[in-house]
């Protein structure tokens, strides 16, 4: 009798933990059927982030040609096709993007292009793991045999093929710069127009200035700067300031910068002849002509200045000074 109930026991022990452990693994199984479905939902969420921007860049970067319509269609396509249709439609939306020339971009609109496109393999690879872990635990005998994924549906990859990513852009170098708000004696301002050598068409007026060198002060650089930009020999004591500070972004040659600038002011009380001739050859390379500037023409003017608040601060700094705050400016 007793060994009867050992037996039992036993049997009944053995029915309790093979009970639990089906149970935790349904559990898992539910687990991995939910982070499954999670992934679809962020995979689906970064494929029409993507088919956005891809309709963004047939709207402006690519507006008037033949080309633009055929991306725009495709991208719609691809965002309203049905699951079983979705790989090949996604598949031409890359082949298409793959054939944009990103140089071409403006800058913001090629890096969200980019940030998509890596958002779709980033989303496409997690949803793909737990495709798989899911279904690695779906084939096991015990997960059949006892049907332990109920009505869940069978997990599918999706497969398309993923766009050839850029290299990630390298962080932006930081860069101070010290600027000096050259005045003359009839109120106009010297500014310099110049160029990125990377780019052709590019035009821009922009005050004295240059980067502070290791281990300058703001305003010994400002100094320097304006006798090698200038030629004016200007005591430290006779810069203003600083009295506006400027955040940028900013690329030139290719290379993107994290500036700030900090602007002095000085006033000429005489006639200066501008010498050029300390240029460095990169200065000499890239600015094509300097002049004297009114704060009407600089009002009136269409061609971009740097300070672009340069127009609208100029006439009460000339008549009223500086205040002694410094002021962020753009």
């Amino acid at each position: 009798m007793s060994t009867l109930v050992v037996v039992l026991a036993v049997l009944a022990a053995l029915v309790v933990a093979g009970g639990l452990f089906l149970v935790a693994t349904a559990n898992r199984l539910d687990r991995l059927h939910v982070r499954m479905d999670a992934g679809w939902a962020a995979l689906d969420a970064a494929l029409a982030r993507r088919a956005v921007v891809a309709r963004t860049v047939a709207a402006s970067a690519l507006a008037g040609q033949e080309r633009a319509g055929v991306l725009r269609a495709t991208a719609e396509s691809a965002e309203s096709a049905p699951r079983p249709e979705r790989e090949l439609a996604e598949n031409e939306l890359t082949r298409l993007l793959a054939e944009v020339d990103r140089t071409g971009l403006p800058a913001p609109l090629a890096d969200e292009l980019a940030d998509a496109e890596h958002r779709v393999v980033i989303a496409r690879r997690v949803h793909n793991d737990a495709v798989r872990d899911a279904l690695t635990l779906r084939r096991r005998r015990k997960v059949r045999y006892f049907k332990l994924a109920g009505t869940a549906r069978q997990p599918e990859y999706f497969e398309i093929a993923e766009p050839e990513l850029a290299a990630a852009p390298a962080a932006p170098t930081p860069r101070t710069s010290a600027r000096v708000v050259l005045v003359d004696s009839e109120g106009r301002v010297l500014l310099f127009n110049g160029r990125d050598p990377a780019e052709r068409d590019s035009s821009f007026w922009f005050t004295v200035g240059g980067g502070v060198e290791d281990g300058e002060d703001l305003r010994a650089a400002a100094v320097r700067e304006l006798k090698e930009e200038t030629g004016l020999d200007a005591p430290a004591d006779r810069l203003v300031g600083p009295m506006w500070r400027r955040r940028v972004a900013f690329t030139f040659d290719g290379h993107h910068y994290d500036g700030t600038e900090w602007f002095f002011l000085t006033r000429l009380d005489r006639e200066h002849a501008v010498d050029t001739s300390g240029f460095t050859e990169l200065e000499v390379t890239t600015i094509d002509e300097h002049r004297w500037w009114s704060a009407d023409e600089l009002g009136a003017t269409t061609e971009t200045v740097f300070p672009l608040q340069l127009a609208e601060l100029l006439p009460p700094l000339l008549a009223e000074g500086w205040d002694g705050r410094l002021r962020s400016v753009r």
